[in-house]
């Protein structure tokens, strides 16, 4: 089968760019390793997410050591936005430059800030972003108003914003990508519940990939989805410069696909392992790995969920309306950028369960049931920084090995102790301050690996980097990435708005290449 373009999964950027190039009339073929999510009770029900792992992928990783583990991935239509938290934060403007870290450097992007902001637009636009400009002192200049109104604070965090600006911090309404119409609720596709965080949402009102990016190409005739096909290679033409066919496994059957454009979009591991796994005598340490970039500088966020016991009970529902950026680039005792604050999901009683047994015993007086009433959630994000040796590789098996080292934990550690400071001051407990894992079965740290990136940067020099400007494989003239492999740096913000954001840029490009 053949098609103008045909892209490697249907995640933030594939699904993205599906939406962005299917207007154009040319033939689109998406290859999507999953299936549809269901829709079913099970995707509101605590147990069943959260402690049974229904909806994480069974693939078994192994860490440097031949560890191995349960990666949390989501093999679906829409990916891993099937189940995120939707907040949908553009980098800043720094965060496009050098910056310099606790733990070294933060390299530049090739691209600026300025390049990349009007897709930034469209991107919340697309994703129908809510949000309040001029909260955030650390907010980039954005060239239009949010498209729809922030979404308001449930009354605990109304108080807890307001207790965060008495005591002169800067508090801001979080960028959230729910189709919630708070003004006329009768007609609002979200419902504010409290399974939305870590949750598929069952109503579709959570802004994701499949619900905002491939349903909406689909209803392009030119624009054809095959799920339960994964891409295992990429065959090159005789001279080793294009890549000629995509070899899928699907239904027990090995396939092949060709296409004038191969793009793919398999998350910052699954890039890498693709790429590394279509070695040939062309191609010998991988294809598109002429400067053995391929797989390295993996970045995941060093990030923290932390839960903190309120004095009085905290009924929120939705707990993602509020983020706090006064410690991004640094405070008034370090020179050195710590990272974001924001909420998370709302605890559950039925969370705790899949945790170890000593994180149901904080105090004897607290039930699992008590301790959700009172908790209020923070997640912490540093800047993970690229280093080559933290890197994915495949072997002849197919197994992949994330070499992965903690970078930044200096700031890490700072970022802890400014919130742990706050909570005397915000009617909080700060003994009873706990560690949360966003992924409750696993106990290696690499698991968590929502906020992937690296592996395949992209940048000017072939020497340093995969892919050239574009994101176009600078050995290859028609292999595109637009996952967040090809981040240079990761800033300490969700990624999915500028993996978004860059899609669409991409997705410009290859309009004008294709005419």
């Amino acid at each position: 089968m053949r098609a103008a373009g045909r892209s490697l999964a249907t995640w933030a950027g594939g699904g993205t760019l599906a939406r962005h190039l299917a207007p154009s009339g040319k033939r689109i073929l998406l290859l999507e390793r999953g299936d549809w999510l269901p829709r079913e009770h099970e995707n509101w029900l605590t147990e069943a997410v959260f402690v049974d792992n229904r909806y994480v992928s069974p693939d078994t990783w192994y860490d440097a050591s031949g560890r191995p583990f349960q990666p949390g991935v989501h093999y679906f239509v829409g990916g891993a936005t099937k189940l995120y938290g939707a907040a949908l934060y553009r980098l800043r403007k720094e965060d496009f430059g050098e910056l310099r870290h606790h733990g070294g450097i933060s390299p530049a992007w090739p691209i600026s800030y300025d390049e990349l902001e009007p897709y930034y637009t469209l991107a919340e636009q697309l994703y129908e972003v809510h949000g309040a400009r001029g909260e955030d002192p650390t907010e980039p200049p954005a060239s239009a108003p949010y498209p729809f109104p922030a979404v308001s604070h449930e009354p605990r965090i109304q108080q807890l914003a307001d207790d965060l600006a008495a005591a002169g911090y800067h508090p801001f309404h979080a960028p959230c990508g729910i189709r919630l119409e708070e003004s006329n609720m009768p007609f609002s596709t979200c419902v504010r519940c409290r399974t939305c965080d870590g949750f598929p949402c069952l109503v579709h009102a959570k802004a994701d990939a499949e619900v905002l990016g491939v349903r909406p190409a689909l209803e392009h005739p030119n624009v054809t989805l095959l799920t339960n096909a994964k891409a295992v290679k990429l065959d090159t033409d005789a001279p080793g410069t294009s890549a000629s066919e995509v070899v899928v496994e699907r239904e027990g059957e090995t396939e092949r696909y060709r296409g004038a454009i191969v793009v793919a979009a398999c998350g910052a591991a699954n890039t890498a392992k693709l790429l590394l796994q279509s070695a040939s005598d062309k191609s010998p340490n991988g294809l598109a790995n002429g400067s053995d970039q391929v797989g390295r500088n993996y970045m995941f966020h060093d990030s923290t969920a932390l839960l903190a016991l309120s004095r009085e009970e905290n009924p929120t529902a939705y707990q993602k309306t509020l983020g706090l950026n006064d410690f991004y680039f640094g405070s008034d005792d370090s020179e050195y950028p710590l990272g974001n604050v924001q909420m998370v999901g709302k605890s559950q009683a039925q969370m705790f369960r899949g945790e170890r047994p000593q994180a149901t015993k904080l105090a004897p007086e607290w039930t699992l049931e008590r301790m959700a009433r009172h908790a209020i959630d923070f997640w912490l994000s540093t800047e993970d920084l690229p280093r080559p040796e933290n890197r994915v590789t495949v072997d002849r098996d197919g197994k992949l090995t994330i070499s992965y080292s903690e970078t930044n934990v200096e700031a890490k550690t700072q970022l802890y102790g400014k919130v742990k400071s706050l909570l005397g001051k915000l009617d909080m407990n700060p003994d009873h301050l706990i560690h949360r894992f966003a992924y409750m079965k696993n106990d290696i740290p690499i698991a968590g690996c929502a906020h992937q990136a690296g592996t395949c940067r992209f940048g000017t020099d072939p020497g340093t980097s995969v892919l050239d400007v574009n994101c176009k494989a600078h050995e290859l003239d028609n292999l595109y990435v637009v996952d967040t492999s090809v981040f240079p740096s990761i800033g300490a913000v969700n990624p999915a708005l500028t993996a978004m954001a860059n899609s669409l840029r991409v997705g410009d490009h290859l309009l004008e290449r294709l005419g």
